[in-house]
């Protein structure tokens, strides 16, 4: 009997299953975990209710908890960023529940966070925050039944942690993007590479010789910034904060106001997790040919409704994920509807960065289940040793080795009468 979901197209099936296989070659760090959970069943016994991007990797993870005793139910985290193969493959052959299809409108997106919230989690593991949100806002009869809770990206913390501050926050989470193995990697490299991914997908122009400008210098920026210049493009920095702005200085790049650099650009990309990065007054001094996308969270950072009402016609699309705006007689394209472009108009990160932060979630489920009485309701971040460990079976899976601290070595760091 197959279990309940709403997915695109069962018959996508077989297709996802291969991919999703193809992806886990490249995830060694979760393999390992998961042939420990299927042995010793950590999760046994307990829901998880999943808000994430619904790909291969995501598949992986969620096939990893299963095995791990939990019993899941997954819903997308973002309405373009759904693989519909794979989601109906993680229906068909594991027996998941799924619900998420790609381009589902805003009404849909939230019937199925309804769906997954519905299986009345013990743990909730978001992308973005959206069902802690919502159980906070209109679900608080669960409330009773949580113990804890993971979260993913950078978005979903600041808004964690806006809670917590607030008082607001009912039960602990683990703040999985904040773990070193999960934002120094995926964050950087995984993000700077599906980026220009999905750019170059969606638009298929060269990065050699354009002007990308970069909205903020946190670890996704940088990431962005590195992998544009390293493919030729003239990066310009624009920041708030100055010493991210001084380390993008000395990094190499130009740093300005957006509004000096929008007459410049010839692509925008915003990461910064902040509402209208670029606003109307960018859109009135960017030149003819702007190609403007977002890799922030959610779909805010550019203000479409104003450019919508700038504009005089209706957007038209002129490739897939790329849509026309006419202002002033200029046209400026818009990439993914504001959206996640390396999940519009791409496949996300590569598996071997996932592979980490998935571990990290993995994890993050077993220690939060382990330790839940006696953590409040704050926001936590994954023990430093359990971050080392994933690094160290990273490096083993990739045939690295390091030193080790000799005994007379570790004595040295531990004492203070020695000196100089």
């Amino acid at each position: 009997m197959t279990v309940e979901h709403d997915v695109k197209n069962l018959d996508l099936a077989t297709g996802g299953r291969y991919r999703i296989e193809w992806a886990e070659q490249e995830m060694p760090v979760l393999r390992a975990i998961r042939e420990r959970f299927e042995k010793e069943k950590p999760l046994k016994g307990i829901r998880i209710s999943a808000c994430l991007h619904v790909t291969t990797e995501t598949a992986n993870l969620m096939h990893t908890l299963q095995m791990g005793g939990a019993d899941v139910i997954l819903c997308a985290s973002n309405p373009l960023s759904t693989q519909d193969d794979v989601a109906a493959s993680l229906v068909s052959h594991y027996e998941i529940p799924v619900y998420a299809i790609k381009g589902e409108n805003n009404e849909t997106y939230y019937e199925h966070i309804k769906a997954a919230l519905d299986h009345k989690p013990h743990i909730t593991m978001d992308d973005g925050a959206d069902l802690v949100g919502t159980i906070h806002k209109s679900r608080r009869e669960l409330l009773d039944e949580i113990i804890g809770g993971t979260e993913e990206t950078t978005t979903g913390v600041i808004r964690l942690r806006a809670m917590a501050k607030d008082g607001a926050l009912a039960f602990p989470v683990i703040a999985v993007n904040d773990s070193d193995t999960k934002h120094l990697f995926d964050n950087r490299y995984g993000t700077g590479q599906s980026t220009l991914d999905g750019i170059i997908r969606a638009t298929n122009i060269l990065l050699a010789g354009r002007t990308v400008v970069v909205a903020g210098y946190g670890w996704c920026s940088r990431g962005i910034a590195s992998r544009a210049a390293g493919m030729g493009a003239n990066v310009v920095v624009t920041e708030v904060n100055p010493l991210r702005a001084l380390e993008a200085v000395m990094d190499g790049y130009r740093v300005m106001p957006m509004i000096e650099a929008a007459p410049i650009g010839d692509i925008f990309v915003t990461a910064t997790g902040d509402v209208n990065v670029v606003d109307k007054h960018h859109f009135a001094a960017m030149k003819h040919g702007a190609i403007v996308c977002n890799s922030g969270h959610f779909n805010v950072e550019i203000n479409l409704p104003a450019l919508a009402k700038m504009s005089s016609s209706e957007p038209k699309l002129v490739r897939p994920f790329v849509e026309e705006y006419r202002v002033n007689g200029r046209s400026i394209y818009i990439l993914g509807e504001g959206r996640l472009i390396n999940l519009a108009a791409a496949e996300g990160h590569p598996a071997s960065v996932m592979d980490m932060s998935f571990a990290n979630q993995a994890l993050g489920a077993e220690f939060m289940l382990n330790n839940a009485k006696s953590l409040e309701p704050q926001v936590y971040t994954i023990p430093a040793d359990v971050d080392m460990e994933i690094a160290r079976l990273k490096l083993e899976a990739m045939g690295v080795q390091i030193d080790k601290l000799t005994a007379e070595q570790e004595h040295y760091l531990s004492q203070w009468e020695e000196g100089t």
